[in-house]
C-alpha cells in the first residue's frame, strides 16, 4: 500500500489510501434507502447537520440489529461502519466488504481495522461507530475508548446519532425485527470536536476525550427523546 505523510504520532505516517470502497458504500446507502423505507417508516431529523464534505464520525446508539442499516439508508452521505467480524460469515462477508463496511475483532486491538478506519477518515469519508461496542440499552451509558481515539487521532468531528423505536415491540411476522411499517426515528445532532485543542494523544487525554464524548452523546439522546417523545 502506498503511504503518504499524515498527522501521525511522532513522525509516523498515516495511510491516505482507503481500503474501504467509497463507491461500494454509496451502493450500500442506496440499498439501505430501498430496504429501510420499504419495510419501515423512518423519520429523519437533523440530517442537514452532517458536514457535506470532509471526514466525519457518526456515533450511533445501538439497541437493535437494524440500527446500522437504518443509519446507512438515511444518512446524507455514504457511511463505512465498523462491524463485528462475526457478522462477516458466508455470503455476507463478500457483501459487507463490497459495500464498504469494515470488519473489526472486538476482542483484540485490531490493527487492521484501526488502519482501515483511519484510512476512511484520511480520505475525507464518513466512519460509523457504535461507541458502546455492542448492542445493549442504546443509552450511551458505557463507552469504549475507540471513538475517542479515532476522533482525536484524525481530528474529525463527531456527529451524534440517536436511533429510537427500533427496539420496541417485536414484529408479528419476524420476531427479530421491528413491526413492518412501524416508525423509526433517526435524529442527527450537532457536530463537535472530541479533543481539547492541545493535540495530546496520551492515555489521560483519551480518557478525558471519552468523558467529553459521553456527556455530548448522552445530552443528544435526551434531547432526541424529548423531540420525538420516545
Amino acid at each position: 500500500m502506498r503511504r503518504h505523510p499524515g498527522r501521525g504520532e511522532a513522525g509516523r505516517e498515516v495511510s491516505r489510501t482507503p481500503v474501504a470502497s467509497e463507491r461500494g458504500a454509496e451502493v450500500g446507502r442506496r440499498i439501505g434507502v430501498g430496504l429501510m423505507y420499504g419495510l419501515w417508516r423512518p423519520r429523519v431529523l437533523g440530517a442537514w447537520k452532517v458536514p457535506a464534505t470532509g471526514p466525519v464520525i457518526l456515533a450511533v446508539n445501538h439497541s437493535h440489529n437494524i440500527d446500522g442499516p437504518m443509519v446507512m439508508g438515511v444518512a446524507p452521505r455514504p457511511t463505512h461502519f465498523l462491524i463485528k467480524k462475526e457478522a462477516f460469515v458466508g455470503p455476507l462477508d463478500a457483501f459487507l466488504t463490497g459495500i464498504g463496511q469494515l470488519k473489526v475483532d472486538r476482542a483484540t486491538a485490531d490493527r487492521t481495522a484501526i488502519t482501515d478506519a483511519l484510512g476512511v477518515l484520511a480520505a475525507g469519508g464518513v466512519l460509523g461507530i457504535f461507541p458502546e461496542g455492542t448492542r445493549g440499552e442504546g443509552d450511551f451509558a458505557s463507552l469504549r475508548a475507540g471513538l475517542a481515539y479515532f476522533a482525536v487521532r484524525s481530528g474529525a468531528p463527531i456527529v451524534p446519532v440517536a436511533v429510537l423505536g427500533s427496539a420496541g415491540r417485536p414484529g408479528r411476522l419476524i420476531k427479530a425485527l421491528p413491526p413492518l411499517r412501524s416508525r423509526v426515528d433517526v435524529v442527527f445532532g450537532d457536530p463537535f470536536e472530541a479533543g481539547d485543542g492541545s493535540g495530546r494523544r496520551t492515555r489521560r487525554a483519551l480518557d478525558e476525550a471519552t468523558e467529553r464524548i459521553r456527556k455530548q452523546l448522552t445530552s443528544h439522546l435526551e434531547n432526541a427523546r424529548r423531540l420525538t417523545r420516545r
